[in-house]
């Protein structure tokens, strides 16, 4: 419960202006309001099996829970901070924690992933 206040918190700031560096908006679902990328509009989760600024999921994991990931240029801002993975890649993250996509989601509002395997959480406001 203390983890998802903290992130609410720092997700209301980034959602709250105009524009982040990743572009986050929030979307209404029926269990709630949920963090997704505007790029999409697809809900965003975190893995409590990650380490603090550092991405344990790769392999099948990273097929099934794609990792929402940064551009070159893009730039970190306040809670909203970028993660080097170790295929190169760049991946966003939100207090230190990764974020990601599920591939059973298919539209916005979708949190089919929530809760999956006791590890997986939707990014709530």
């Amino acid at each position: 419960m203390k983890r998802t206040l903290i992130l609410a918190a720092a997700i209301l700031g980034l959602v709250g202006t105009a524009a982040s560096a990743a572009s986050l908006v929030s979307v209404q679902t029926d269990s709630g309001k949920v963090i997704a990328a505007a790029k999409n509009g697809l809900t965003l989760y975190t893995f409590r099996k990650d380490a603090q600024n550092t991405s344990n999921c790769y392999g099948s994991c990273a097929e099934n829970w794609p990792p929402f990931t940064a551009g070159a240029s893009a730039k970190p801002e306040g809670a909203l901070g970028i993660i080097q993975r170790k295929d190169g890649s760049r991946q966003w993250a939100l207090n230190g924690k990764p974020l990601y996509f599920w591939v059973g989601d298919s539209a916005q509002g979708d949190v089919n992933g929530d809760g999956v395997g006791g590890v997986w959480d939707a990014v709530r406001q």
